[in-house]
């Protein structure tokens, strides 16, 4: 921890910048520098010299107060926090597509874009739809490129604490991708990669479900499952980042692999062909016996992959997503059989943001990334 002293004005004048910058943006309306002094405890010389630099960075900016311009003599100035300095950028790779979410610098979302790839795309291909998607958002949206701050990115396997891929099955060509140095090349700005389902449970806890929520496992349930898992409110990724990598559990010597278990015939289902999976759904819930039983060999394989995760955890909930997301018959089930086989059961619940909660995620990190330069504080130049 850095050490304040009185011969450290650097790390003095940052505290009270991000003191008052903190104030400025939590505040319900632009406050005035007496307000702001009440609110921050600093001498008024020094919120006047803190305002102004925060002014000169183009982080505040003095507003306008139509009430008080009305009355008789100088108006009080009041100043208000700049959420539109700076742009955040929450990106998602997947097999089928790529999605993004562009939002200003207090996470208000301010655009979206989405385009569909085909699962064999390479890793090549795949990232110039990234570049293309964002092109089109920012033109859309009518923000410059040069005003993002940071760029998220989820995607699935598993990735390194420097953004590269150490392994992933779902996408040709992603294995030992050096992924955040590939997309650096499209920004002027940090970008933060990580895994898919761990993007989705910050989604979740931010906006969704779990909000409030301190010991959550978010599953993203398909054919190969992953889980991303909060853990007193932090991002548990594991020594190597493969930490929730349920998908992998059926090599402990199981008889049959996720997509053998949801066939309805002699031929397995694709591992990456969701529409496929959710027509078996859709068939079991009509009444059809052979996709019913399909449906429920696939469920009960979740059910102890799922049940592995609570027993070693115990969280307080756990939140279904990915493509199973709004599927009727996975809830009833997987309560059920978790109150069997777990010692303490944990609420369980569908994803509220659906397919939406991995580039939500990913703005997250972004979002988060931005608010520790902000708002921290750390020794170091000014």
């Amino acid at each position: 921890m850095a050490r304040l002293t009185g011969g450290d004005p650097s790390l003095l004048r940052r505290i009270n910048s991000a003191v008052v910058l903190r104030a400025l943006r939590g505040a319900e309306g632009p406050p005035t520098l007496t307000e702001l002094v009440g609110e921050t405890g600093l001498s008024r010389p020094t919120v006047e010299g803190v305002v102004d630099g925060l002014v000169t960075a183009g982080l505040v900016a003095e507003a306008a107060d139509v009430a008080t311009a009305r009355r008789q003599g100088r108006p009080a100035r009041r100043y208000r926090f700049r959420a539109e300095a700076g742009h955040l950028l929450g990106v998602e790779i997947g097999p089928h597509r790529v999605s993004a979410v562009l939002s200003d610098l207090t996470g208000k979302i301010v655009g979206r874009a989405e385009r569909p790839v085909h699962e064999t795309s390479d890793a090549d291909e795949r990232l110039e739809r990234v570049r293309s998607v964002v092109s089109e958002l920012l033109r859309r949206s009518e923000v410059a490129r040069s005003t993002l701050r940071a760029v998220g990115v989820g995607t699935p396997g598993i990735v390194r604490a420097d953004g590269s891929v150490r392994l992933c099955t779902a996408l040709p060509g992603w294995t030992g991708l050096p992924l955040a140095e590939r997309l650096r090349r499209s920004f002027r700005c940090p970008v933060l990669v990580e895994n898919d389902a761990n993007a989705a449970v910050l989604a979740e806890r931010w906006q969704g479900v779990a909000e409030g929520c301190e010991d959550v496992v978010m599953v993203l349930a398909g054919l190969s499952p992953g889980a991303g898992s909060l853990i007193g409110g932090r991002l548990h990724r594991g020594y190597g980042g493969a930490a929730g990598e349920i998908g992998a559990l059926h090599l402990l010597g199981r008889e049959a692999a996720p997509e053998r278990l949801l066939s309805t015939g002699e031929e397995p289902l694709h591992p990456l062909d969701d529409a496929a999976v959710a027509r078996v759904f859709r068939r079991a819930g009509g009444g059809d016996e052979q996709a019913r039983l399909a449906v429920d060999r696939f469920v009960r394989r979740l059910v102890h992959d799922v049940a592995a995760l609570v027993l070693a955890l115990d969280p307080e909930l756990v939140v279904i997503g990915g493509w199973a997301a709004g599927l009727d018959g996975v809830l009833a089930p997987l309560r059920a059989e978790l109150d069997r086989y777990c010692l303490r059961p944990p609420r369980v619940e569908l994803s509220v943001l659906g397919e939406g909660a991995v580039p939500v995620g990913a703005l997250r990190l972004a979002l988060d990334h931005v608010e520790e330069q902000l708002f921290s504080v750390q020794a170091g130049p000014a």
